[in-house]
């Protein structure tokens, strides 16, 4: 007697009895249940060899002479691992001819069962399509909002925090068509006032662009006193980082550039002969020419520059992974000195390092304004108050003593202030910092 029993597929296969059925139900529901079994249990997360730390992430794969290994790089340490990927087991399972024949209603009742879980497993198929449909909808209109801000002549760094912001609401349940639900959401993230307030004003351009209108919640940022290194410990920084990583900060450090401005830099902007480099201003600042030391000059003349337009950057590289890599390498310097000051250490943290160091050495605001590339000289007065408590009881000078026209010359050119004639020679002081 042949028996027609359909399985979870929607296929239908033809069995000579009851055994047979039964033996290939109940097969298909213990490989269920195996696989379940292995979804619930979480891998096993390798240890760093570093450091012994589990807290990592998978780094893409690198081929070996057996089997391609898994890389991991450690959040903890910096440090870069692999791990070969074991060979896939062989199923073991067989067909248990000795069961027991089981009866007609016992075969019913697994159907029924089995029929159920279809109509569950369609019902879920359902809504995750609506689901998809909806999140593509939501991108879709993200994109939409990223070309109308371009054509209303945004910076390239606003369209894309902004669009982020716009879809980690969305992910994070948000509707994009609903304000309230906006504010609700917002008002449940672990954010600070800052990146809150980003939050309003991406929704409120978001707005304006679909043509609607909110009353948008109180968000202020908190400014605070930003963290001044020590010149060793970005020196520090500099001499572990790799080549292209290590120019890029020393020039950030000799200039006081913003990243933005640093990264947008083309050979053409530079100047071999008198040793400057043209800055060309974001964010609405002035544009400016600054000089570079002998050591600087030198770095940028070992990056190759064959086939690139720009100095450091690349088509197919963004700032903000460029901005990762650096994390990685100060996180690694970090752990191998044990010193976790230097992973405060940023981008922008060589701005206000100049901008400080700037005005302990001149005593002139105006001069740093121009240096930092300021509209607004409200902007630059928090260098005065870093360079008053940095420097607080530490105004210790070096002495020189010029006795030809040609030391006179070479002292001025390093930053030494003439002081007074004594005995036919020239002193000159500068302060140390």
């Amino acid at each position: 007697m042949q028996t027609w029993v359909e399985n979870l597929a929607g296929e239908k296969a033809v069995f000579h009895n009851y055994q047979d059925s039964h033996t290939c139900i109940k097969r298909h529901t213990d490989r269920k249940s195996v696989q379940h079994e292995q979804a619930v249990q979480p891998p096993k997360q390798p240890l760093c060899p570093e450091c012994g730390s589990t807290n990592h992430f998978k780094d893409g794969w690198r081929q070996t002479a057996n089997v391609p290994a898994q890389r991991f790089l450690c959040r903890t340490c910096g440090y870069r691992f692999s791990k070969e990927k074991p060979p896939k087991e062989k199923s073991n399972w067989h067909i248990n001819i000795a069961a027991p024949s089981p009866s007609i209603s016992q075969v019913c009742e697994l159907l029924t069962e089995d029929s159920k879980n279809l109509t569950e497993v369609a019902r879920q198929e359902q809504a995750q399509r609506e689901g998809t449909t909806q999140t593509a909808d939501i991108k879709g209109k993200v994109v939409e909002y990223a070309w109308w801000s371009k054509k209303e002549g945004y910076s390239e760094t606003t369209i894309v925090g902004r669009s982020k912001l716009l879809r980690i609401l969305h992910k994070r349940g948000a509707d994009l068509y609903d304000p309230e639900s906006i504010k609700t959401t917002i008002a449940k993230q672990p954010w600070s006032e800052g990146r809150k307030a980003n939050a309003v004003d991406a929704y409120t351009s978001f707005l304006k662009m679909v043509g609607g209108k909110w009353k948008p919640p109180r968000y202020q940022g908190i400014h605070k006193i930003p963290f001044l290194p020590t010149e060793n410990e970005i020196d520090q920084i500099i001499s572990g980082c790799s080549t292209r990583m290590a120019t890029f900060v020393q020039l950030l450090k000799e200039t006081g550039a913003r990243c933005g401005e640093a990264w947008q830099l083309k050979w053409t902007d530079y100047d071999l002969n008198t040793k400057t480099i043209r800055i060309t201003p974001e964010k609405g600042s002035n544009p400016r020419i600054a000089r570079l030391s002998s050591k600087l000059a030198s770095m940028l003349e070992t990056l190759p520059k064959n086939y690139r337009e720009r100095i450091f950057s690349n088509p197919q590289q963004p700032l903000d992974h460029f901005r990762d890599i650096f994390s990685q390498q100060r996180k690694r310097i970090a752990h191998k000195l044990q010193n976790p000051r230097l992973l405060k250490i940023t981008f922008h943290t060589l701005r206000h390092w100049k901008g400080t160091m700037e005005y302990h050495r001149t005593k002139d605001i105006l001069h740093v304004k121009q240096v930092l590339g300021h509209k607004r000289i409200e902007n630059t007065l928090i260098y005065i108050q870093l360079a008053e408590e940095l420097f607080k009881d530490q105004e210790e000078y070096v002495s020189k003593v010029a006795k030809t026209e040609a030391d006179a010359c070479v002292l001025v050119d390093a930053g030494f202030d003439f002081v007074c004639d004594f005995n036919g020679n020239k002193i000159f002081r500068k302060r140390k910092y």
